[in-house]
Formats: structure tokens, C-alpha cells, sequence
């Protein structure tokens, strides 16, 4: 068997989505999600001119012989687009190899460690009275967990906060990047206002999250996990930039908050020194971001040695082809922890059926062979691609500020 033919497939249903088509000489296909949000044709570029032509003509099958070769033929290891395309690459060929298999990927990695994947969703509000409806909205739904993120009060504009009540967030919806506004100190001093209230009306059992978006400082992300102590949160999610892994060390030293980061890592080298030395206790990477399953199991191999769970990278910036592979991976990896669900739109679902299904909370990955996910071409063609950015942070002085 040989690789006969791979193209890239870009649509816009709502928002930029990249997709490997991979082909064999004996008609069976396999897909692969290339998104990376706000830099797609970045990947385009990467797969069209780099690594397609050096496929053609190879065994599908060797899936970890074809990993290394896209890995270690590059010299120019790691990072976000190659990390991305050698991802596409990898999924694509394990969905064809478990189609070739006749049986759902799960079972090809090993099969179920789980009978269903817990999931939480997002509840945004403007004000801490509407954030409170949308959780609600989500407890009626069934998630047993819940993202909470909230307008802060003397901030025009907050990440992770839907601009109309009700209606999903889109950070990227810009040709250009615009530009927010923040402030620590006005943030620090409203979020345990925000959980206090969550808690209050809630009750303990309600798994909470929360995402910092990496704007602090290892010491300001220190006094935030202990300022939410008291309400028990799930995690606390990108606390700091992880370019500075010792930062967690610090931020450890004075708190019991779980800390979870890594969504926007590339590979085992960005999320090494944090796990081995037990300073995070969730890992964030995803399957398209991380490259692929391949080096995804390694990760959690290896974080399984020293307690730290998994808890991919969800949101709407990844295809349902890396969620449906995601939720194959998490019913196998031993030490999941959750996955993190943010729904697509109907055109989008049009564009990728998919066999995974939500229920009370919770996500099965379905029986059809491979990740279960696949593509309409015809549907994708209606939606052409659209600039979009990711917005900017600066200071109340105007300093360029973590984003």
C-alpha cells in the first residue's frame, strides 16, 4: 500500500479550519486537522510545499517511521507550524490505519481505560449576574464542569468574554489584530468575588475552572491561587507564560490551586522540566499543536510517571477532526483527567460529520472505524477562507502586555 495523493482543504464555517486529506492507492483515506489559529496558511504553506511531496509514494502504515522522517529530516525541529503539519500528517494516517483495522481508534491504541470522556464547557458573563446564567445554562445541560470567565469591572474588554450575552466568545474576529486593555491589579481583585458567587449559589460539587491566559506574574499568580483556595477550583489554567518553566516552581511553593498550562505548546521539550518536577498537575497540549498521536502518547507516558493528567486543548480554534481523534485518545490514556468542549457551529458540524456525541456532560468517541470524523468537500468549498487575527494586549499605560 502507498500514499497515492494528499491535498489541504481551508473552509471558514464561522471560523478558519485546515484539513489533510491523505489517499492510498487502495482507496481508503484518512483526515487530519492543520489548524493554527490566526497563522493557517502558515501550515498551508508548510504541508503544500514541504511535506506532501515527500509522501507520496510512502507506506501508510508506517506511522512512526513517517513521524520521525518529517521530524527529524526537518533540521529545523519543533515549533508551532511544523509541530502542526507533521500533526495533520500523523492523524491522517492513524485514521487510515484503523479504518484498515476495521475498529474505532480507541481500540487501536489499546482500547478503553473509561466507559465516557468528562468534558467541561465555557460559561462567559459580563457581570458576575450573567456569568451565573450562563452556568446555570451549562449545569441544565449536564456538565459536571464548568470554565468560568467574567467581564472585569473598569475593563472595556476581557479575553474568554462573549461580546453579546449568550452567544459564544471569538477572540479571532478581526483582519487585524485589535488591541484590549488590562489591568492586573483590577483583575486580582474581582476574580475571588467571581468564584465566592459561583460557590454560593452552586454549591462544592461543580468542577470550576478557570483561564488566566498567561498575564501574570509567577509571584501575582501565586496570591491568585491562594486568594481561590477557598472555592476548591478544578484548575488554574495558564497562570503565567511557560517560557520560563521554573516559574511554576514558584507559583507551587504557595498555593494548592491545580495548575494546569501547555495548550500552546509544540512538544515534550515545552512541558519537560514543568512535569518531572511535579510543578503543574495538568497538560494542556493538543493532538494537532503537539504533533500528533505519536508524540502525544509520549507526553502523557511521561507525565503519567509523575502524576499529571491530561486535559487537552478544546476549543473552536481546533477542527472536530482533532476532537474526535482527542476523545479516541482520551478513552484510552490512563491518566486522563478532562477534556475541554467548546461546540461548533451547525455549519461547521455540516462541513465534518462526525460519530462522537455529547451526553450529561460527559463524551463518547463512537464505534465507526478510525476517529471517527470526516469531511464534505462540497460543504467546505461554500465557506472561503478570512483573515482573522487574535487581538493584542496593552497596559493601562499602553505597555505591550501578555496575550
Amino acid at each position: 500500500m502507498k500514499i497515492r495523493a494528499a491535498k489541504v482543504i481551508v473552509t471558514c464555517p464561522g471560523r478558519n479550519l485546515v484539513t489533510l486529506k491523505i489517499e492510498t492507492d487502495q482507496g481508503v483515506y484518512g483526515i487530519g486537522d492543520a489548524t493554527l489559529n490566526g497563522r493557517e496558511k502558515a501550515v498551508v504553506a508548510y504541508l503544500e510545499e514541504h511535506l506532501i511531496p515527500a509522501l507520496i509514494g510512502r507506506d501508510p502504515q508506517r506511522i512512526e517511521d513517517t513521524w520521525q522522517y518529517l521530524y527529524r529530516g526537518a533540521y529545523w525541529r519543533r515549533g508551532p507550524v511544523t509541530m502542526t503539519a507533521i500533526a495533520a500528517v500523523d492523524m491522517a494516517l492513524w485514521d487510515i490505519k484503523a479504518k484498515l483495522a476495521d475498529m474505532p481508534l480507541y481500540q487501536l491504541l489499546g482500547g478503553r481505560s473509561r466507559d465516557r470522556v468528562m468534558v467541561y464547557g465555557h460559561a462567559t458573563g459580563t457581570d458576575i449576574d450573567s456569568c451565573l446564567e450562563e452556568v446555570e445554562q451549562h449545569v441544565r445541560q449536564g456538565y459536571q464542569a464548568v470554565r468560568v470567565q467574567c467581564g472585569i469591572p473598569g475593563i472595556a474588554s476581557t479575553y474568554g468574554v462573549a461580546k453579546v450575552p449568550g452567544q459564544r466568545y471569538e477572540p479571532a474576529d478581526s483582519e487585524l489584530p485589535a488591541e484590549h486593555v488590562w489591568s492586573t491589579e483590577k483583575y486580582l481583585n474581582f476574580v475571588p468575588r467571581l468564584f465566592e458567587a459561583v460557590r454560593k449559589q452552586f454549591g462544592p460539587d461543580l468542577h470550576l475552572l478557570h483561564d488566566v491566559h498567561h498575564r501574570l506574574t509567577p509571584i501575582e499568580a501565586a496570591r491568585l491561587g491562594k486568594l481561590v483556595e477557598p472555592y476548591h477550583l478544578f484548575w488554574l489554567e495558564d497562570s503565567v507564560p511557560a517560557e520560563n518553566q521554573q516559574a511554576f516552581q514558584l507559583i507551587r511553593q504557595h498555593t494548592t490551586t491545580p495548575l494546569a498550562v501547555g495548550e500552546v505548546f509544540n512538544s515534550i521539550h515545552d512541558c519537560r522540566e514543568l512535569i518531572q518536577s511535579q510543578s503543574i498537575d495538568y497538560i494542556r497540549a493538543s493532538l494537532t499543536h503537539a504533533g500528533g498521536i505519536t508524540h502525544m502518547r509520549r507526553i502523557a507516558d511521561f507525565a503519567a510517571l509523575f502524576h499529571v493528567r491530561t486535559g487537552f486543548h478544546g476549543a473552536t480554534d481546533l477542527s472536530p477532526v482533532c476532537m474526535g481523534a482527542a476523545l479516541h485518545f482520551d478513552t484510552w490514556v490512563p491518566n486522563f483527567g478532562i477534556q475541554e468542549h467548546m461546540p461548533h457551529s451547525e455549519e461547521t458540524y455540516e462541513v465534518f460529520p462526525h460519530a462522537y456525541r455529547f451526553d450529561q456532560g460527559y463524551f463518547t468517541p463512537g464505534e465507526t472505524p478510525g476517529h471517527g470524523v470526516d469531511i464534505d468537500e462540497k460543504q467546505a468549498a461554500r465557506y472561503p477562507y478570512k483573515p482573522a487575527y487574535l487581538p493584542v494586549n496593552r497596559l493601562e499605560d499602553g505597555t505591550l502586555w501578555h496575550w
